[in-house]
């Protein structure tokens, strides 16, 4: 194998990734060196492209970024036990300390010093990745690199989705992103009677119908409430699924739901927003934060619904050779693309 590799960097802080020589890593006793087949362009890659104000406080100079792959393990540490050479994998990009509370507990996910690969440590957009053993999650033959690749953020709409029991519930998704969209294929796929996802964009909301069994409202040109109608709705959405981060659409989401009614918030707002915290108290309204994936109950439970007859192939809309990577990033910025996947093989 040569030491040196191609990879994705962010060299300069300014717009754009650069596609440059680096070597591969070296991997300690509990890590694995995963040859890379297939990744995905993530939303937070597109704010490391631009170069918002949250990447340039958050993203080291140069980085290797990228975060969402599948691949193959090459090269196994001296202390890896339960995972062997040419064994296929994805696997978590949340990188956890074990010292805090929350690790100790099990609660992985809630880990205060998680690192992000990608964002905080060398990432996946790359020909070779070092990861963390207890990080890999192993593929089994019914999920291949294309889905593969697209697990982490299938993993955040999962974890969304089952935060609150939807078995026979009306479901209310804002923001037909393809994180919003693969939570309306998982709603309807765990039982909810009803999901209805809204947006602005015509294109996203197109490609929703496309790939889940869901009624799209495009809420710019068409009202909501005559859609609660029309599905003989009495009282209004049982559960809340806000992806978007628009204020806006919470708005809109908590006058739209019924007294009782929960919303899962995973979508993040540009700044501060002002609530309108008393309308929230008089309707009961509960209301959970959601940050990434339950490590490890969601790769669980996803991979399990994959195999079961989840399908969510085709809320990936462009594929290119990594060579073409500008391409893919242009798709992902034109506003009309789903999931965008990048073939390193």
């Amino acid at each position: 194998m040569s030491n040196q590799m191609k990879a994705l960097v962010k060299a300069k802080p300014e717009t754009g990734l650069w596609m440059e020589r680096a070597p591969v890593p070296e991997i300690g006793p509990e890590d694995v060196l995963i040859r890379i087949k297939k990744t995905g362009i993530c939303g937070t890659d597109i704010h490391i492209w631009n170069w918002d104000d949250w990447a340039a406080h958050t993203v080291p100079v140069p980085m290797i970024t990228g975060h969402e792959f599948a691949g193959e393990i090459v090269e196994v540490g001296r202390d890896v036990k339960d995972l062997e050479i040419g064994q296929r994998c994805s696997g978590e990009g949340h990188l956890i300390g074990k010292t805090s509370r929350q690790s100790r507990a099990g609660k992985f996910h809630l880990d205060p010093g998680t690192r992000g690969i990608g964002v905080n440590e060398q990432g996946a957009f790359a020909q070779f990745l070092r990861l963390p053993a207890f990080n890999v999650v192993p593929l089994p033959d019914a999920i291949d690199d294309e889905i593969g690749a697209i697990l982490d953020p299938l993993g955040n709409a999962v974890h969304t989705a089952l935060s609150f029991d939807l078995i026979g519930e009306d479901v209310l998704i804002t923001g037909a992103g393809p994180i919003g969209i693969m939570a309306g294929a998982v709603a309807r796929h765990v039982g909810a009677r009803h999901v209805v996802i809204t947006d602005v964009n015509q294109d996203r909301l197109d490609l929703a119908a496309q790939v889940a069994d869901v009624v799209p409202v495009n809420v710019g040109t068409d009202d909501l409430a005559e859609t609660v109608s029309n599905l003989k709705m009495k009282q209004g959405f049982d559960v809340g699924l806000e992806m978007s981060g628009n204020q806006r659409a919470l708005d809109q989401m908590v006058e739209s739901l019924v007294m009782g009614g929960r919303i899962a918030l995973l979508g993040i707002p540009p700044g501060k927003s002002p609530v309108d915290w008393s309308r929230i108290v008089f309707k009961a309204i509960t209301i959970k934060g959601v940050y990434g994936r339950e490590i490890f109950e969601t790769w669980y439970k996803m991979i399990a619904m994959l195999e079961n007859g989840l399908d969510v192939r085709r809320v990936i809309t462009h594929r290119f050779p990594v060579d073409e990577f500008a391409s893919g990033f242009a798709a992902m910025l034109s506003g009309s693309s789903g999931k965008v996947v990048l073939d390193w093989t």
